[in-house]
């Protein structure tokens, strides 16, 4: 099992080329958006509602592009059901701004 706090004080690490990634999600917003890291956490807001992990689905639609990669691509590892939740993302072709100028191990 691997560890909670599997990017220590940051809000993302990486684990060989796949991604770790703190999400503090925000359901039912007005669009769609990344926002900006707060503590370990990395704030994703999203339109669709918090109901069985529909707003979590939407929320990997909705990532997918934005690192070049398939939904499928991503993991959720806890909180598909819960605001806080973490992800892991294979082997993404790129970041958004929020990660600054950090490439990816694997490119």
């Amino acid at each position: 099992m691997r560890p909670r706090n599997a990017t220590g004080d940051s809000f993302f690490a990486w684990d060989g080329d796949v991604l770790v990634l703190n999400i503090l999600g925000k359901p039912a917003a007005a669009r769609d958006a990344i926002g900006k890291p707060k503590g370990t956490q990395l704030k994703v807001s999203v339109t669709a509602a918090p109901q069985a992990g529909k707003a979590t689905d939407h929320m990997l639609r909705f990532l997918a592009p934005l690192f070049g990669v398939a939904v499928a691509d991503i993991e959720v590892v806890f909180g598909r059901e819960n605001v806080n939740k973490q992800l892991r993302i294979k082997a993404p072709t790129r970041l958004p701004a929020v990660f600054g100028p950090v490439t990816p191990p694997h490119l």
